[in-house]
């Protein structure tokens, strides 16, 4: 292991907010044939077209989707007025526009995970339609909404283990299809999100163990089931599909907002990461589109960095933050995964630009500081992608990741940052407003 390794995780144990830029970064022109391997454009493009499948069905069954056509999207939202506050917070600058990538406010499941864990139920229940002959790719979708399919389909089980968030959107959309479904949800789990499913007539089973645990044994009773179908977080490339949809329709957005990509106008991307699914799949699809005028990074809780852990270890997903001297318990839910994704942490290897670890308190001041400066509430874990404007320019690992990749600082008053909201729109009022009055010790 090498000295800036050692470094890194010296800082990790001691628990303090880092910054970390990835040594194994290449050029996407270095990786794009094996990526292609793995997850290729044409996939990519079967995803999006399975979903305008779909459009008719969920117009139909979700009422709030009609707007968009039966597309599951978020707004990009410029908020000026909260980059001012966050750079004299962190004392320091953020030159270029600020923009917030409102995944919080995804129509359904009010998460990122709308993407990904909506995308895989829908695959599943097409394949089923299909080959129990139920449907035809030449009718319309709208058919998944009646009473003879939702028979059909409630012969089947879908389960899944989360922390919270996945959970929702996995068990919103298989019980609104007619699918049996079981969410097995980890201690970290916030009881809202267990009463809200249980309120669809989800069987939600609890663990006092974190994470891991849930999804072992999510897949072991799966397993053990032959008309059960386990969607698995931690490997499932379908996920890694509906997240890596995200960046096409990001790039319309940026579009219509006159926001031009390439080397002189980068983009920078903050996105929050637990077991790293959403993250990885969301920034593949961004280099996959911009190459290397796209940089991507992940924020995690100092307590719970298990990606940047897989990644600059590369044990992947062997690296556990407990081995490390870490707790893994966070106020982020969403990211309280002691354990990252071995499909994720290797094909984001050479693709990651780098990472930041950030205390709970901070979740909770950026909270603060996004209601104040635009009105906007999400979710704590949402609020860990704050860290990576306010520290980028002012720490050395990342401040030298900017230069070598020639963005200096006249360079990056032409960026583009975009902060990604991973949830929140569904959050009760009575806990919104305690999260707007939760002050940590600093030090947490």
């Amino acid at each position: 292991m090498n000295e800036r390794t050692q470094a890194l995780l010296t800082e990790l144990r001691q628990g303090r907010q880092t910054a970390w830029r990835n040594p194994r970064w290449l050029p996407f022109a270095l990786v794009r044939g094996l990526c292609d391997l793995v997850v290729s454009e044409e996939d990519i493009a079967q995803a999006e077209a399975r979903l305008r499948r779909f459009a008719p069905f969920l117009c139909r069954a979700f009422p709030e989707t009609r707007a968009t056509g039966g597309l599951i999207e978020s707004p990009l939202a410029a908020i000026p007025a909260m980059q001012q506050a966050l750079a004299r917070e962190s004392g320091g600058r953020i030159p270029g526009r600020l923009f917030l990538k409102k995944d919080s406010h995804l129509a359904i499941a009010g998460s990122v995970k709308a993407r990904g864990g909506i995308y895989e139920v829908l695959q599943h229940a097409e394949e089923l339609a299909l080959a129990g002959g139920k449907i035809t790719p030449e009718e319309s979708y709208e058919k998944f909404d009646t009473p003879e399919m939702r028979a059909f389909l409630g012969q089947y089980t879908v389960q899944v283990g989360s922390t919270g968030n996945l959970g929702l959107s996995i068990g919103i959309m298989s019980a609104a299809l007619g699918f049996r479904v079981v969410v097995h949800m980890s201690a970290d789990a916030k009881q809202w999100k267990k009463d809200l499913l249980r309120s669809k007539g989800v069987q939600v089973i609890e663990y006092a163990q974190d994470y891991s645990k849930a999804v072992e044994e999510g897949r072991r009773q799966s397993d053990a089931d032959p008309t059960s179908y386990f969607v698995d977080d931690e490997k499932s490339v379908p996920l890694f599909l509906g997240y890596a949809v995200a960046a096409g329709r990001l790039a319309g957005q940026l579009a219509e907002q006159g926001v031009t990509v390439d080397a002189a106008h980068p983009l920078l991307v903050y996105i929050p990461a637990g077991v790293g699914g959403a993250p990885g799949g969301v920034s593949y699809g961004l280099k996959r589109l911009y190459g290397d005028h796209v940089h991507c990074f992940f924020a995690e809780p100092v307590q719970c960095p298990s990606v940047l852990l897989g990644i600059a270890t590369q044990k992947f997903e062997k690296a556990n933050v407990r081995d490390y001297g870490l707790t893994g318990k966070t106020e982020a839910d969403g990211l309280a995964c002691a354990s990252p994704s071995s499909f994720v942490t290797r094909i984001m290897t050479n693709l990651l630009s780098g990472a930041f670890t950030v205390r709970d308190s901070k979740l909770y001041d950026y909270l603060r500081l996004l209601y104040r400066t635009e009105g906007e509430q999400i979710e704590p874990s949402s609020c860990a992608a704050f860290q990576g404007p306010a520290a980028l320019w002012q720490r050395e690992e990342t401040r030298n990741y900017c230069l070598e990749h020639g963005l200096t600082e006249e360079v990056m008053e032409q960026a583009t940052h975009i902060v990604w909201a991973t949830g929140g729109s569904l959050v009760p009022e009575e806990i919104r407003a305690a999260y707007l009055n939760t002050f940590l010790p600093e030090d947490v």
